[in-house]
């Protein structure tokens, strides 16, 4: 069986058309049909039933597809991890959500890596990417976040695709600000408390960890007037060090990280939505020994922490 015909048939699934696949790897189409039916040749079956409106998948195509996806995965690994030269040395790669627990987690996990480990990623980014890295077998284990209200779709979408998940945290989000910001004398606050406060927000939108759209869509954004964007993680804490004057929505940070800003957290009575940050990986992948120390790490961080 060629390879390369079952990459061929496996975009041909995806786009739902000859047409459509064929446009989108440049080549045309009648060498693509002329390979799909080559490989149901070999295979003896009919992968695709056809028709005017595209082409759907026969009962064996639908198995067939299935396994061809994890082959194919399988190979993308042993290509990426050979492509340089043979490989020595262990790897841990993770992808995640903006969290400050999750990230000084890591940090702490850093400080025992071994020195035959050769390779290390760590990722902030959204849940679509983490779970479709995982799926390319970009990243191991990832992390990604969701609104509780969506647990049901989560699970369900997590299982079909053959993905082991465990909740390893949930929270709403809250506000963090200067300790000399007059409203921080409130333990618990509302958004009217904020209007004259700037908000401090990430630029990059497309790694959603700030509360900001949801704000936005329940119609609050005529309570914030002000916002400042910024890009870089680390500019946004001296900022609100500095500034009495701003505050931030965020995941609960760890107490030794708001001492060492100046910073209080609250929580804002106006905001009752609940996220959940879930811990995902192939259920065919065996976790690692740094996977593993990775997650113990996290999990005694969180603890002792939030």
């Amino acid at each position: 069986m060629n390879v390369l015909h079952m990459k061929y048939a496996v975009e041909v699934a995806r786009a739902g058309s000859i047409n459509k696949a064929a446009e989108e790897m440049y080549m045309a189409q009648p060498n693509l049909s002329r390979c799909i039916k080559e490989l149901e040749a070999d295979l003896g079956i009919a992968i695709f039933e056809r028709s005017p409106k595209g082409m759907t998948l026969t009962p064996e195509g639908e198995g067939f597809i299935r396994y061809a996806r994890k082959a194919l995965d399988q190979i993308d690994e042993i290509e990426r991890i050979y492509k340089n030269g043979p490989h020595t040395g262990s790897t841990f790669s993770i992808y995640v959500p903006r969290a400050s627990y999750i990230s000084d987690a890591f940090a702490r996990f850093s400080r025992g890596i071994p020195e035959s480990t050769s390779e290390i990623i760590f990722k902030e980014t959204t849940t679509t990417d983490v779970i479709n890295s995982i799926m390319n077998s970009d990243c191991r284990i990832g992390i990604i976040r969701y609104l509780s209200n969506y647990d049901g779709y989560f699970r369900e979408m997590l299982d079909e695709k053959g993905l082991e998940h465990e909740v390893i945290a949930e929270f709403s989000f809250v506000i963090v600000m200067n300790a000399e910001c007059p409203a921080a004398k409130n333990e618990k606050m509302t958004l009217e408390d904020l209007r004259s406060l700037t908000e401090i927000a990430h630029g990059d939108t497309y790694i959603p960890s700030l509360p900001t759209a949801d704000v936005r869509e329940d119609g609050y954004s005529g309570v914030i007037r002000r916002r400042m964007f910024l890009f870089e993680r680390a500019s946004k804490f001296e900022l609100l060090a500095k500034n009495p004057g701003t505050f931030m929505w965020v995941s609960p940070l760890p107490r030794d990280l708001l001492d060492r800003y100046g910073l209080v957290q609250r929580e804002c009575v106006d905001i009752k939505k609940i996220y959940k940050d879930v811990l995902v990986r192939k259920k065919d992948y065996e976790l690692s020994e740094l996977d593993e120390r990775f997650i113990a790490e996290l999990r005694d961080y969180k603890r002792k922490n939030l």
